[in-house]
This record gives structure tokens, C-alpha cells and sequence, in this order.
């Protein structure tokens, strides 16, 4: 017998994310893509950094991984977002929808659940599209050259 998806409830995504089922928890990404950029660390400080170096296999026109399902086995230091990680840490941007919802904050008018349009991010200047290149064409030695302010 076929697995039953649950439908998404209406305003699924004021609830608070302990109360999100699955599919919700899934359609409450706003797709941007950055989550999947590389973050450098100041060993001094502690300062995070975006850089415009995005992940191999994020498809950087459509800010989709192209290996979602297997990312965590292709990807070994790829992190499962959880409401844990969305509350307590700071290297998902301040937009992010996992993040807004865990500090309990609303989601933004351009969120294509409000907006109901999926170029809306796109549009906010909130997507990584046309703005990144592959972490795998840039030496490691040279990723600080990549640093963006971009991205809060």
C-alpha cells in the first residue's frame, strides 16, 4: 500500500516548526539556496563569513541541490536543518525561513508561501541565482577572495 503525504494545512507555516509535519517542514524552504554556500570561520574571532561559492552540486540557476535525496551521503559535511540548528545557530541567514520561524518571527512578504509566487526570491534579491560560482572551480587557498556582504 502506497505511503499517504499528508495535504499542507492552511498557514502551515505559523505554526511553531515542532508542530510542522514533513512535507510542511519541506515547503517551508524559500528555495534561495543560500544555506548551500560555503561559510568561512575567523579562527580568532569566531566571525562567520558567506562567500559566493556555492556547494557542486547546487544547480545554481534553479538554487536546487541536484542530488537532494542522496545529500547527506554525497555531501558529507551537508547539515540537516532542525529547529534546533535554526534556533541556536547563526550560519543559516537571518532570512531564512527555518530561522525567522524558530526565533518566532513572521515570514517575509516576498516568501513564496505569502507571495505565492516561486520567483519572488528571486525578485527580493534574496537568491543565490546567477550570483555564485562552483566551490569545486575555485582553489581552497583562494576562498577568502570570495567573501560576500550580500548575505547578513
Amino acid at each position: 500500500m502506497p505511503e499517504v503525504t499528508p495535504p499542507l494545512r492552511a498557514q502551515f507555516w505559523t505554526l511553531p516548526l515542532s508542530e510542522l509535519n514533513a512535507r510542511e517542514w519541506e515547503a517551508l524552504c524559500d528555495g534561495c539556496g543560500r544555506c548551500c554556500l560555503v561559510k568561512l570561520e575567523d579562527e580568532d574571532s569566531g566571525e562567520l563569513a558567506f562567500t559566493n561559492l556555492a556547494c557542486r552540486f547546487l544547480d545554481s540557476a534553479k538554487c536546487q541541490c541536484r542530488v537532494y535525496p542522496e545529500r547527506f551521503q554525497r555531501v558529507p559535511d551537508c547539515i540537516q536543518v532542525t529547529e534546533s540548528i535554526a534556533r541556536d545557530t547563526d550560519w543559516l541567514p537571518s532570512t531564512c525561513a527555518y530561522r525567522l520561524r524558530a526565533h518566532g518571527q513572521p515570514l517575509p512578504d516576498w516568501h513564496p508561501l505569502l507571495s505565492e509566487n516561486a520567483g519572488s526570491v528571486k525578485q527580493a534579491g534574496i537568491s543565490v541565482a546567477g550570483r555564485v560560482v562552483s566551490e569545486q572551480l575555485v582553489p581552497e587557498d583562494d576562498w577568502e577572495e570570495h567573501i560576500v556582504h550580500w548575505i547578513d
